[in-house]
């Protein structure tokens, strides 16, 4: 019987399975031909799921290269002692300058005067500052367009305290297979990097595919590929599942705080949404709520696992705890319910015997996407790592 450990501090916790992110590692890896490198993405405190233990895992199972949002991000990721390389996946403010250069991270580059800046404190210390180029294709949202490439370069190569480890840009649509959207932005990508070369300017490392053109488009590859939410076990779309097998790698635990059994008719939380309707319900409290990633807007709409069995959450989802009913409506088990007690595990994403909650179907009733669960759920619980 599988043993969960909660912390001492509170019955709630997120747990994260090392063993799957391994697996999920390496079979991106095996995507990849020999000398192809691969940036793990870990922004967002890897999300959720943990940034620093999570880069030593990947590492460990293949990773070349991470990638961040945020200076502070990658910051964290050099206090704790990480040394592979690190990008800044956009152009952060100037006056930052000076922490990058002492700790070695490379910004995402698409400003003269950034570049500048950069390259001016980089000299001033002795340094090369190193950097990637980000080229807009399509996406508009960051970049120097891809038919100022090469002007752009020239701006800014004269100065010796810069150095291009990278060219890269980011697809819109590579989930959607033939899209030609993608295959406009690929072909804009790859005439901006040709025409860099052919004035003899060094690229670095050519790098366009995301998640799911990693999954999908294998001609692509390039010289390097930025993977992120598949490391985590997670599905980018329904196009990408035929063709790589995932392991879930985050699941949310928590133990029951009260059970009582309340008189029909009786109210469950603010609002009072949802009142007993039968006899011998019981009303069960778990300290997980909407500071902790389970949205308000999950109230009266979801499930939780308990003894192998799905229960309805019920009443409004508070900022700290929620509730859920047993045998609310017989019809939704699928054997007769045993009894709740002070204590008994409860899983509100994850597996628990046959069933399972993923952040897909969370996401589903949210309508969103599985990254922002398993973001908004990382964000304060602490993380048991097993």
């Amino acid at each position: 019987m599988v043993q969960h450990r909660c912390p001492d501090t509170r019955w709630s916790w997120v747990e994260i399975n090392k063993g799957a992110l391994r697996r999920n590692t390496r079979a991106f890896k095996s995507l990849l031909e020999p000398g192809v490198r691969m940036m793990a993405v870990v922004k967002a405190d890897a999300y959720g799921h943990g940034a620093v233990e999570c880069a030593k895992v990947m590492h460990a199972a293949g990773a070349d290269q991470f990638a961040v949002a945020t200076v502070a991000e990658g910051l964290a990721l050099r206090e704790a002692g990480i040394e592979w390389p690190i990008l800044i996946l956009s152009e952060p403010p100037m006056e930052c300058v000076q922490t990058l250069v002492e700790h070695d991270i490379m910004p995402s580059v698409y400003t003269q005067e950034f570049a500048l800046a950069y390259g001016e404190c980089a000299a001033a210390f002795g340094k090369v500052g190193k950097y990637h180029l980000a080229l807009e294709t399509g996406m508009t949202r960051i970049g120097v367009d891809w038919r100022h490439a090469v002007e752009f370069r020239r701006g800014i190569d004269f100065h010796r305290g810069l150095a291009c480890a990278g060219t890269f840009t980011h697809f819109a649509t590579a989930d959607v297979p033939g899209d030609w959207t993608f295959a406009l932005q690929y072909r804009r990508f790859t005439e901006a990097v040709s025409a860099m070369r052919e004035a003899s300017i060094d690229c670095g490392l050519v790098h366009c595919d995301n998640t799911p053109a990693t999954i999908l488009y294998p001609e692509t590859h390039l010289d390097m590929c930025r993977v992120g939410v598949g490391l985590y076990g997670m599905q980018p779309a329904e196009s990408t599942r035929p063709r790589i097998s995932l392991e879930p790698v985050m699941s949310v635990r928590a133990r029951v705080t009260r059970v009582v059994y309340p008189a029909v008719g009786t109210g469950v939380s603010y609002g009072q949404t949802y009142s007993v309707g039968r006899q011998n319900t019981q009303i069960a409290t778990i300290p997980v709520g909407y500071a902790d990633g389970l949205s308000r807007s999950l109230s009266d709409k979801m499930d939780v696992l308990v003894h192998g069995t799905r229960c309805k959450q019920v009443g409004h989802i508070c900022m700290d705890q929620c509730m859920f009913a047993v045998n609310v409506d017989p019809r939704r088990a699928v054997r007769p319910m045993d009894e709740v007690s002070y204590g008994d595990l409860v899983t509100v994403m994850g597996a628990d015997g046959e069933e399972r909650i993923t952040a897909e179907e969370l996401a589903d009733i949210r309508e969103t996407i599985n990254y922002e669960v398993t973001c908004n759920f990382g964000a304060r619980l602490e993380k048991v790592y097993v």
